[in-house]
Order: structure tokens, then sequence, then C-alpha cells
């Protein structure tokens, strides 16, 4: 079975071998025009080469949901400083980790065990680790003492010197990079091109630490790396090791191995973008298995909107003939939603 928006399934072919096709059955956009200062271009050559951004980001997410994001202005030095630090947290003993166990956490930061969450609720449980962290929002911000759970501060080990720094400033470079994204988005559906800034002023955009163990021998089809799922939020900012692993699920209901690609991110489209657009943009299902006999890694930045922001269809993609299929929901319901049939820590 598989994830569609907001927690349907339907089902997908059965067996763990995905196809290996050319890099580019998923798109690669180049986003050097977009890495410009400032909402808009100052000249009328740079405008179109942002338009051109647009138009490809538009072909992605109505056909495939997937793309790579190359030129996208995130510093070498702080992705690998931020892999070397997941390897770093991942090599403790276990009996560390869990002194940051997610559920000691009011607002979902910390460690998540393997086989704690569980993102295709038709399986056994995912085969990996995590660590969660979020936007640092101070414990006397008036979103904190008014109850919006998902904010508040995160939680760190205590004996990683250097640990924090890195994050802290990968988290930022991601946050940069989802504004640019965002614009790209709102140009791709004809929006100014500032629509979603003052969406994502403070975003709920979730940082994930992860760590696969390889599978070796008879894998079990309900138990793998990352179940068949659709993610939650806007989009999805991935940036994952020489190892590989994910894989996409195509139209044809082929699975669809997203290779990693030296020098880009893969991004892919949330189901609050699918809500957003009614569909218009394609929040497809994906899974990552890890049959390489080594440790894989990968960083997902989940980026999502305001706590309070509603995401509602919007009126461009709407008519008398394709009317809107979803509900009207805040983000922070409906991320909140989410992780209650996702984590166990959640369910007790």
């Amino acid at each position: 079975m598989q994830s569609k928006p907001n927690g349907e399934l339907r089902h997908v072919p059965d067996g763990l071998a995905a196809k290996r096709v050319p890099f580019d059955a998923i798109p690669v956009i180049d986003f050097a025009a977009m890495q410009e200062e400032g909402l808009y271009s100052a000249s009328l050559s740079r405008h179109r080469d942002r338009q051109q951004v647009a138009e490809q980001l538009r072909d992605a997410c109505t056909q495939v949901g997937f793309f790579y994001v190359k030129n996208h202005g995130v510093p070498q030095a702080v992705i690998d400083g931020a892999f070397a630090q997941a390897q770093r947290f991942f090599a403790l003993p276990l009996s560390e980790k869990m002194q940051i166990h997610i559920s000691r956490s009011g607002n979902h930061r910390g460690y998540v065990p393997l086989l704690e969450e569980n993102t295709d609720p038709t399986a056994k449980g995912d085969l990996h680790e995590a660590i969660d962290f979020a936007l640092e929002v101070s414990d006397t911000d008036p979103d904190v003492l008014a109850g919006k759970k998902l904010y508040g501060a995160n939680v760190y080990p205590s004996d990683l010197p250097g640990f924090r720094d890195a994050i802290d400033l990968y988290y930022w470079e991601l946050y940069q990079l989802g504004r640019k994204i965002f614009r790209a988005f709102a140009l791709a559906l004809e929006l100014p091109e500032d629509y979603f800034e003052d969406k994502i002023t403070k975003p709920l955009a979730q940082l994930r630490l992860l760590h696969y163990p390889p599978q070796t021998g008879q894998i079990d089809q309900q138990q793998i790396g990352t179940g068949a799922h659709s993610d939650y939020e806007c989009f999805t900012i991935l940036a994952q090791n020489a190892i590989g692993g994910l894989q996409v699920l195509n139209h044809a209901g082929e699975w669809i191995s997203a290779v990693p690609i030296p020098g880009t991110f893969v991004v892919n489209v949330g189901d609050q973008m699918a809500r957003w657009t009614n569909d218009l943009f394609a929040s497809t299902v994906h899974r990552a298995i890890n049959q390489s006999g080594q440790e894989r890694y990968s960083i997902p930045y989940f980026f999502g909107s305001n706590y309070d922001t509603l995401i509602d269809v919007l009126p461009s993609c709407v008519s008398p003939s394709n009317p809107a299929k979803y509900r009207p929901v805040t983000t922070g319901e409906y991320i909140i939603d989410r992780f209650n049939e996702t984590f166990a820590y959640r369910k007790k």
C-alpha cells in the first residue's frame, strides 16, 4: 500500500527492486537565477531567467513531483559538516541517544530510535533512526505560551562539541534556500514572487538527521528503511550521501531510483503544497531502502508554512469543472494530525 495526501492509501507494486534509469528521469533545475538578492531581478533578462526556472519547476511538479536543484547556493562545506555531525551522533551508544528521546520533548524534537516511526501504516515500522530539529523558538515566545505545541527549543546531545553550531548553520542555510524555492513556486503558480513570504516567517520547518543501517539477506517488504509515503509539508529538500537508496513511484507504477548527483539537492512536493494547488502539483510517493551493505545517511529539510497559515486551495487552481478537493486547514493542525499517525511515542 502507499500513502496519498492526507494519509489515504492505495495499492502499489510489490517487490524491492527499483528500475534504474538515467538521472534526468527526475529533472535537474539550475537555480542560479534565483540566487540574486531581493525578490525581483534588476534586468529584463534576469527576470526571464527566473521565469524559465519557474516554468521548469512547474513542469517538474505537475509531471513528476520531484526535481534536483543545482547551483543552489548552499556551501558544500556546510553540507559536509552536517553529514559529519550525523555520523558522530549516530555512533553514540544507544543509552546516550535515549537521553534526548523525542518523547521527553513537548514540541517534537529529539531522538527517534529504530522502528519507532512508521510512515506506511500497513507496514511494521521504519528501519532507520533519526534526530529531529526545527525552528529555535524561546520558551517565552507568545506562540509557545499560547500552547502551539510544535514551537519551542531544540535539544542537542551534551557531549559532542561543535555539533550544535554545525546543525544550526545547516538549518539556516536550508531555510534561505527554501525561501528561494518558495519564490519559484509562486512564479510557477502565476502568483506574485513574494506571495508565500509572509507565510514562512516562522515556519514549521523540520530538519532530520537520518541513519539507515544496511539491510542484508532476505528483506521483509513490510520493514524497510522508510516505507512508502508522501511528505507532510510544502516541500522537502534532501541531501543524501553517495550510498543512495531513495526510490520514487512514477505514474506507470514503477519504482525509480533517485540516484545521488554531486552538487545537488533532491526536492519533492509535499502534501501541503498538493492541497494548496488542488493536486496540480503532485505529492509523489517515495521510499528508502538501504541494500548497499554500508551505512546510509540522509538529511531532509521539511519546509512547512507558519503554524497558523491557512492551507486553502488557491483560487487559480479551482474552476467549475475542477472544484476544491480539500477543506481549509491550518498548518499546525495538519502537521500535528500527521505526526500523531506516524510516531509511536505520540500514540501512547
